[in-house]
């Protein structure tokens, strides 16, 4: 029966026919309730880089965690914007580094390192 089922959603996808259901937000209750004190990174990936920076910096107000990355999706392995409320920092992988294959998550995570160890000094 159960392989039945999935060659039918199999086939009412493949003619278009997909129902997806909307997942409940996180981000909020865990800034607000859960994490009130943690440091809190998001992440925005777009398909159309004209929007992220704005999408980012809502998300920022929004939720009123600390750290947004964010990306377009035809860049997303050699740029990012880090931002902040206070701040934009361009993190871009030059063409040698991308030819050596450096991953951008490697940039990534020692920047979030020194904004990490940035928000427990302030905290304390």
């Amino acid at each position: 029966m159960r392989q039945k089922f999935l060659f039918e959603k199999n086939i009412l996808a493949s003619i278009g026919k997909i129902t997806m259901k909307m997942v409940p937000k996180m981000l909020s209750p865990l800034v607000k309730d859960w994490a009130p004190k943690a440091f809190i990174i998001s992440f925005k990936l777009e398909t159309d880089p004209s929007i992220i920076l704005d999408r980012a910096r809502n998300a920022l107000e929004v939720y009123r965690h600390q750290v947004v990355i964010a990306n377009s999706i035809e860049s997303r392995r050699s740029f990012v914007v880090i931002l902040t409320k206070d701040s934009e920092t361009k993190i871009l992988l030059s063409e040698e580094e991308v030819e050596k294959g450096v991953d951008i998550e490697d940039k990534i995570v020692d920047d979030l390192h020194s904004r990490h160890t940035a928000f427990i000094h302030d905290k304390n």
